[in-house]
């Protein structure tokens, strides 16, 4: 018997294996209940007194040896699977191109590290919003037409919840949440019920600010748009006021800056005026404030926005609206030097 134990250590060490299946096999031919280390185990029985210590020990260091050969074998094929598996075998053989920032990521980016470098803090709000947030707390009246099917998305059967036409939805929530001073700057998306086309999309981005504080007058207003226009499009960019309406706002204006395109002499992009509008702004109107919990006669703000696809459009000159949601790579590819 210590004979046939030797043989099978011999055949242990020899054991070899090419896949998970072999070494299954291995381990019932050797360690199952029915394997030949079982059968040893039952001969154990008939071996004589004087020699069953001696072949007893044999049998367990032979068992042992076994089992770690098995599972070495086991180790081993799950090392070489793994790194089998780490090797992407569907991957192109060409190099992988880096991408780059979508244009109207990097102008966003660059419109709130304006603001930053101003002191304004990002703030941010659900796209799904109330009638409250986007309408009623802003002055909106009851019957304003931007509360119309043809201009707002409303959920079905909810028609107090709607997707946000504005951004000023975020102004609305810090001005509840918190007491002045607040200097705020709220990026995101939007939605409105308008026909797609080469100058319109059904959602787009904006870019709004808020500033609410004791003497807050237009003049502030006024040196920050212009701070804003000359980092965003030059030292040489000039701006002008033109009055306007809004309903939360009190004065209120839209600001134009010199065309970057033409430099003021006239083009067909500024049909030939030398100005570009770029945005809208003004004094938060009193009602506003009291709506948020704000004492009107003691703190006064002014706010600001603009369309994130409009500044792109001036910087990147593109002309078609519709290029930015279309994920046409040719497009993208244009932007690659632009970070």
């Amino acid at each position: 018997m210590q004979e046939r134990i030797q043989q099978l250590r011999d055949q242990v060490e020899a054991l070899t294996a090419q896949t998970a299946q072999e070494v299954e096999d291995l381990r019932i031919k050797y360690i199952s209940k029915k394997g030949l280390i079982s059968q040893l185990f039952d001969e154990f029985k008939t071996v004589p007194n004087e020699e069953k210590r001696l072949v007893g020990q044999q049998l367990n260091v032979l068992k042992e040896a076994i089992i770690a050969k098995i599972n070495a074998l086991r180790e081993a094929l799950s090392s070489t699977k793994g790194e089998a598996e780490a090797i992407d075998w569907t991957r192109t053989a060409y190099p992988v191109r880096l991408g780059t920032r979508h244009p109207l990521t990097l102008v966003q980016q660059e419109i709130t590290s304006i603001f930053a470098r101003l002191g304004f803090a990002i703030a941010e709000g659900p796209e799904v919003e109330d009638d409250d947030h986007v309408f009623s707390l802003l002055n909106f009246a009851e019957d304003h037409p931007a509360r119309d099917m043809q201009d707002t998305f409303f959920v079905r059967n909810t028609p107090d919840t709607l997707l946000r036409t504005h951004t000023s939805s975020v102004q609305t929530r810090a001005m509840l949440g918190a007491q002045p001073p607040i200097r705020i700057i709220c990026p995101g998306r939007v939605y409105r019920n308008e026909a797609i086309s080469y100058r319109a999309h059904c959602f787009f981005h904006q870019v709004e600010a808020l500033y609410v504080d004791e003497n807050v007058s237009f003049a502030d207003l006024k040196q920050v748009l212009l701070y804003f226009a000359q980092e965003m499009f030059g030292s040489e960019t000039k701006i002008r006021l033109r009055p306007s309406y809004f309903p939360f706002t009190e004065p209120s204006a839209e600001m134009d800056i010199s065309c970057n395109i033409c430099g003021g002499s006239g083009c067909n992009f500024c049909k030939h005026t030398g100005w570009v509008e770029i945005l809208g702004c003004g004094m938060v109107d009193p009602n506003v404030l009291e709506n948020c919990g704000i004492d009107s006669r003691k703190y006064s703000g002014y706010a600001l926005g603009m369309g994130v696809e409009r500044i792109t459009n001036l910087k990147y000159r593109v002309s078609d609206l519709r290029l930015f949601s279309e994920n046409d790579v040719r497009f993208l590819e244009q932007f690659q030097g632009a970070e």
